[in-house]
């Protein structure tokens, strides 16, 4: 991650959610319960994962990977810029430590979004393609296939930051949001920063766009070839496997792209910052829910894990 020295800026102030003294406290109580809920959801998602030798298989490799990535969303962005600053007057961060919680807070989100067209793909071997499946989806594949999400992720954050490292932040010091994000910085750059913003909207239309039409092509095959399957039976125990996963992909999709498909107009709008706790808050907070109330395998393996613990 390059960042240049151009910035004047030492220190910016992020206005968060500015309301009365005792709404603050409320809202600290309630994104700090979120908090600890998001960590303990996901990584017993992980655990359970990791300790079932029945969910050793793709799909649950990428659970696993998809719930390690939510537990970073809330780490990066709610401990400082929301808990610590709903019971502080100081909303100061460094300009470094600013730069550094959007180049990870860009890699997940990138990462997540390849992720989940890695799971429409592995969803659409496994329906479409079943005999072929087992040797497709082998376990060097699926490291492969993750290794390449983070991969991207970090090759398209470190580009979109050494174009907003570029920039001159000189008089204006405020952001109007809840952490660092492109939208919010690229807003208070007193230098030209129309190539960032196009940079920007060029990577993100590409890391949208690109696994959106992954994850519906997957979608409308797997729908065909469900269709074909004889048994009301056969076909509902078809889509239940990929239904977690449909939905996920929607709630994510439809969050993020509603706040990154026009980067910079949209952050001009406050209401723009509750489209943003959506995504990395409620989100996060909902998969695991999600995966868990709809799939029988992750409940079963839930319940044998919560009662071998209780036993022991």
């Amino acid at each position: 991650m390059e960042v240049s020295n151009n910035s004047r800026v030492k220190e910016l102030i992020l206005f968060g959610f500015p309301t009365a003294p005792h709404l603050q406290i409320l809202l600290f109580a309630l994104f700090l319960i979120a908090c600890i809920l998001v960590i303990a959801e996901n990584t017993i998602i992980i655990l359970t994962v990791w300790t079932n030798y029945n969910l050793h298989v793709p799909m649950y490799f990428f659970l696993s990977n998809l719930s390690f990535l939510e537990i970073w969303y809330v780490t990066v962005t709610l401990p400082k810029t929301m808990l610590i600053d709903f019971l502080s007057q100081d909303k100061h961060i460094s300009f470094q430590g600013c730069m550094t919680q959007l180049y990870f807070f860009v890699t997940f989100v990138c990462t997540e979004y390849i992720l989940l067209a890695v799971m429409a793909y592995d969803r659409f071997l496994a329906i479409c393609n079943p005999l072929r499946y087992p040797l497709i989806m082998n376990q060097r594949f699926c490291v492969q296939l993750t290794a390449g999400c983070w991969m991207c992720g970090l090759i398209t954050s470190s580009i979109k930051l050494t174009f907003i490292g570029q920039l001159w932040f000189c008089n204006v010091d405020k952001i109007n949001h809840y952490f660092c994000d492109i939208s919010p910085l690229l807003n208070i750059s007193c230098s030209d920063s129309s190539l960032a913003e196009l940079v920007d909207f060029i990577l993100a239309l590409m890391v949208i766009m690109v696994p959106l039409c992954a994850v519906v092509t997957s979608y409308i095959c797997i729908m065909f070839t469900v269709l074909k399957i004889p048994s009301s039976q056969g076909r509902k125990k078809a889509f239940s496997t990929c239904s977690s996963h449909l939905i996920v992909v929607v709630l994510f999709y439809s969050t993020t792209l509603f706040t990154y498909a026009h980067p910079k107009v949209m952050y001009t709008y406050s209401a723009n910052k509750l489209v943003s706790v959506l995504y990395t808050v409620v989100v996060p907070l909902v998969n695991p829910l999600i995966y868990c109330l709809r799939n029988k395998e992750v409940r079963f393996a839930l319940r044998k894990t919560f009662t071998c613990t209780r036993n022991i």
